[in-house]
């Protein structure tokens, strides 16, 4: 199966989605499981990841309902509060639900940078393991060095890197990005989407060729094992289709084998997230 492992649903509104500025028009609308049926099929996609976009338990049990309807949705990356005192209760009622395979919590916005290595919360990733739950690190370039002591911390624990951590793309600055994933990348219990990169290159004037040098970093870094397509619909369509995203990967790892390449496009998706089970 091809499998996007990235992307998000929502029902807007001004007050849940406050970070959608004036200049996300594109995004301050519903986007809901029947838009994104419609484009996979049109890609040759078989299924997709819905990834948290609110900080409320509210958000998970939504997503986890949209996936009970829709069955290409494989799996769900939800949010719980991993710094309360009662994570395991919340966690204990999720783990029920066989669709829920991961969580995150949007660290990109803390004020602390150091945030990710703060008591309380490294307490609730250390309880994720326990219930056979990955987690999704959604971080700046700043915070790479903080996510190595944070991955290093739990050796049995499967992480994923969103958006390739985002570098500064539009300015075309590879350092100190590429120094901090080098070190990051060595901890082999951490995965890497290839995903949001479209936003933070120029949305209106971007080149596939803007893209190069960071995929193959990824690409020397990671592997073929350790990998995954995310297309961070519909936030990527501040900056270009679907279709274009795709194809940035696709093009990207067109000289790799074909079971590297179905690796990349799906099956490493399924393994991390156990999207079969």
């Amino acid at each position: 199966m091809k499998i996007d492992s990235h992307q998000h649903f929502w029902k807007y509104n001004p007050v849940d989605y406050g970070w959608m500025g004036l200049d996300m028009g594109k995004l301050r609308r519903d986007h809901l499981p029947g838009e994104l049926a419609a484009i996979l099929e049109g890609v040759g996609l078989d299924g997709s990841v819905a990834v948290q976009a609110r900080q409320i338990s509210e958000e998970t049990e939504w997503l986890l309902s949209l996936a009970a309807e829709n069955p290409f949705i494989k799996g769900v990356v939800g949010w719980v509060d991993l710094r309360s005192e009662t994570v395991d209760v919340e966690l204990e009622c999720f783990a029920a639900e066989k669709k829920l395979k991961g969580v995150r919590h949007v660290l990109q916005d803390e004020e602390d940078d150091r945030f990710m290595l703060g008591e309380d919360f490294l307490r609730g990733i250390g309880k994720l393991e326990k219930y056979n739950l990955t987690y999704d690190i959604l971080i700046f370039p700043r915070h790479i060095k903080y996510a190595v002591e944070l991955v290093r911390n739990f050796p049995n624990q499967p992480f994923v890197v969103d958006h390739i951590a985002k570098p500064f793309i539009k300015k075309g600055e590879i350092e100190p990005w590429l120094s901090d994933m080098r070190k990051l990348a060595t901890a082999e219990n951490v995965y890497c989407k290839i995903s949001g990169m479209v936003t933070e290159a120029a949305w209106d004037n971007w080149k596939e060729e803007d893209f190069v040098p960071y995929l193959d970093a990824i690409l020397e870094m990671f592997g073929a094992d350790r990998l995954m397509f995310g297309s961070d619909w519909p936030v990527c369509t501040l900056a270009g289709e679907y279709e274009q995203v795709l194809e940035i990967v696709t093009d990207a790892v067109a000289c790799l084998s074909t079971q590297e390449q179905a690796q990349i496009m799906g099956a490493n998706a399924i393994d991390f997230y156990k999207l079969h089970d």
